[in-house]
């Protein structure tokens, strides 16, 4: 009975599951995960174990968990949260099946050969929501045609904010306004980077995709809030969280597409095989609570393409 034991612990496959964020900030992420996994036949504790590793914000500790995750051994590896913890995913190890979600163009990170074909042992979801930022200023723009400068807000230890600079300088040009780049990495940083954008005249803010602004949403809304700064956020769920507004594709969803891809990989699928998955739709939330309690009165032309108003 003992072997007998050991030797069905043994066949049951291990989800080596790699968060940048923490636990908290991303409970209902992890939870749509896991819902997705059980309702494609993969039940936690019962046919599947599922090791959870988190960073909580300390971007550099990822290859060492990734390593940990590789040396246990994981069947499976799915990184979640951002482009540096796929990319420390991929440099962990050239033989373990790894799934993604990203933000940004996974061919240019070298992270997969083609969107279509991707090759060696990862594929996953890009969620674009870097490539939004020319969307996003539009938006901004709509919404305050009398503001002439915008911050846009980065975390300099994501590898994909550099690659995003460029397209927003252009972007901001076309629209004929400026934009000031701010950074922040730390929770102490955020409040310093409100002070700055109001110090410079910003007239709204821009915040990028990143895990640790998803982790701290809560505290970059309440400083919105206090220095009555408009805020565009990538998700939806700052927008419900109390944010002003949001433009990108439903993230919290995409979870459930990882989770099909982690299923289908157990069932013996090739990654390399397996398409990169991209949104087909965007969401756009806005709040009109938190817009008339800094006083900002929303155009009807957005109200109107909105897909989620909050009274």
């Amino acid at each position: 009975m003992p072997l007998l034991a050991r030797a069905q612990q043994a066949a049951t496959p291990v989800i080596g599951f790699l968060g940048a964020g923490s636990e908290t900030g991303f409970a209902p992420h992890l939870a749509t995960f896991r819902k997705a996994l059980a309702e494609a036949g993969f039940v936690e504790a019962q046919n599947v174990t599922i090791l959870v590793r988190w960073a909580n914000d300390r971007y550099e500790r990822l290859p060492g968990l990734a390593a940990e995750l590789v040396r246990h051994p994981a069947t499976i590896i799915v990184t979640a949260g951002g482009t540096q913890t796929a990319l420390a995913a991929k440099a962990a190890s050239a033989t373990t099946p790894i799934i993604f979600l990203i933000g940004s163009d996974p061919v240019r990170l070298g992270l997969v050969a083609s969107l279509n074909r991707p090759g060696g042992n990862l594929t996953g979801v890009t969620i674009l929501t870097v490539l939004l930022g020319r969307k996003r200023l539009e938006l901004m723009r709509e919404l305050l045609p009398d503001a002439m400068v915008f911050a846009w807000l980065s975390n300099p230890g994501n590898p994909a904010a550099n690659m995003l600079r460029a397209d927003i300088e252009a972007a901001a040009q076309t629209l004929q306004r400026r934009v000031i780049f701010l950074n922040a990495a730390t929770e102490a940083e955020l409040e310093s980077v409100f002070a700055s954008a109001k110090e410079q005249r910003a007239g709204a803010l821009v915040v990028t995709a990143d895990p640790f602004f998803t982790n701290h949403r809560t505290k970059l809304i309440a400083l919105a809030q206090r220095y009555a700064l408009p805020t565009m956020y990538p998700n939806r769920e700052h927008v419900a969280d109390g944010g002003l507004i949001s433009y990108g594709a439903n993230s919290i969803a995409s979870y459930s597409d990882i989770a099909d891809y982690t299923a289908r990989v157990l069932r013996g699928a090739r990654p390399g095989e397996l398409p990169v998955l991209q949104p087909t739709k965007f969401e756009l939330a806005i709040s009109l609570r938190a817009a008339k309690a800094i006083g900002i009165k929303v155009p009807t032309s957005i109200l109107l393409r909105a897909d989620e108003v909050i009274e």
